[in-house]
């Protein structure tokens, strides 16, 4: 063949070629099936990351099942079923918006990958709100818990007495709304003597006499508690979980009914919490920003000078919420926060007016029946992200 014969054999075969199959690919399918078997894979690799916080979770609720029962009650379940039906909702609209795309409806799969935007950010809106009820209460993350302790003592005995019996009133403030040390020993303390009185007595106190000076490493709780170390099962049939089981599921323990072992583990609940929400949450976003992604090559000209800007104004009202949320507080960050909602709102207005003056009509956007291949692709990420709450929901807010 000669080199002319080669050019125009070249060039008639790239009118043939889709504009949208890599070359190294030889069809559309090969090329469609390729990159869900790599989504599939890095799947795989997510599901793999949360076993092990699954994992983690599972050790230590069987041996701290007492801790369980008693700092779950200090999350929300209204918001939490909410947000699970916020996500199934954006499920929904993101496997009809594959349809959508496989079908041709373009319009139709703008609006729907929309929805789903706003479902996403319906579900960290209120992931905010729970967030800041737990910060308020000082049941935060790490050494900033009402329960941390070190070495068996508490930073601030008045503030765990009073998130006890915030915890023990089933997550609303007790009456008097303070803070202090009376505080806690009207509610927290005094609650919890009540539960202990009206429902079971401790275990009785072990007969074996603590050596005089704790053997080196040996945590000095081991030797002080003045209670038997009941394990997973045995708490469950003779301790807290027995108790519970009698009432049916009425009792919880509270904060003073718990052996000094399990109030020097509790935070630990909380750090679960926030890492696995935390680490969800994060990937919502990711998730958020994927469907922008996806929406912009969907979308014509209109689409894509109004998008962006769009994103500005979301995250100003975003800020706007969380300003609300803080504003009662003193200090620099509501101040930084009504900055930020200030200068994303006037970004995403003024930036979106100046597009809509220079786009005046809409125009087709790259997916159809022939490609649809990263709606798709999105798609499965986001049901990962909505399968993953399905189980976090109810391990973390119902199953006690």
């Amino acid at each position: 063949m000669s080199t002319a014969d080669a050019h125009a054999h070249d060039h008639a075969h790239d009118h043939d070629h889709p504009p949208h199959l890599a070359h190294h690919f030889e069809t559309p399918a090969q090329q469609m099936e390729s990159g869900k078997l790599g989504m599939w894979v890095f799947l795989a690799t997510e599901i793999l990351m949360f076993g092990g916080l699954f994992c983690a979770y599972a050790v230590y609720r069987a041996n701290n099942p007492d801790v369980f029962l008693f700092a779950h009650r200090a999350l929300d379940t209204t918001w939490g079923a909410i947000n699970t039906a916020v996500l199934l909702a954006s499920s929904f609209t993101m496997a009809w918006g594959v349809r959508a795309a496989q079908l041709g409806q373009k319009k139709l799969l703008i609006g729907l990958l929309v929805a789903t935007m706003l479902g996403g950010a319906g579900f960290m809106l209120i992931k905010t709100v729970e967030y800041k009820a737990k910060w308020d209460k000082a049941l935060w993350a790490g050494t900033t818990n009402a329960f941390y302790q070190e070495g068996g003592q508490l930073a601030d005995p008045g503030e765990a007495k009073y998130a006890a019996a915030y915890i023990e009133h089933h997550g609303h403030a007790p009456a008097d709304g303070g803070h202090g040390e009376g505080h806690g020993a009207g509610h927290g303390g005094g609650h919890g003597a009540d539960h202990a009185a009206g429902h079971a007595a401790p275990p009785a106190a072990s007969k074996i006499a603590p050596p005089a000076a704790p053997p080196a490493g040996l945590h000095a709780d081991l030797l002080t508690n003045d209670r038997p170390v009941l394990s997973a099962g045995e708490s469950m049939s003779t301790g807290i979980g027995a108790i519970q089981a009698a009432h049916r599921g009425s009792h919880y323990p509270a904060f003073t009914e718990l052996d000094p072992l399990n109030t020097n583990r509790t935070h630990i609940f909380f750090q679960i919490y926030f890492v696995m929400t935390g680490l969800h949450g994060l990937h919502v976003m990711v998730g958020l920003g994927l469907i922008a992604w996806i929406c912009y090559r969907a979308g014509g000209p209109m689409t894509r000078a109004l998008l962006v800007p769009g994103l500005f104004a979301a995250t100003g009202i975003y800020f706007v919420f969380l300003w609300w949320l803080v504003s009662g507080g003193g200090g620099w960050f509501p101040i930084a926060v009504l900055v930020a909602a200030v200068l994303s709102l006037l970004i995403g207005v003024l930036w979106g007016v100046l597009n809509v003056a220079r786009v005046k009509a809409d125009a087709e956007g790259e997916f159809g029946p022939g490609y649809y291949t990263p709606v798709d692709l999105v798609g499965l990420y986001w049901h990962l992200v909505d399968l993953i709450w399905i189980f976090l929901f109810p391990l973390l807010y119902l199953i006690h």
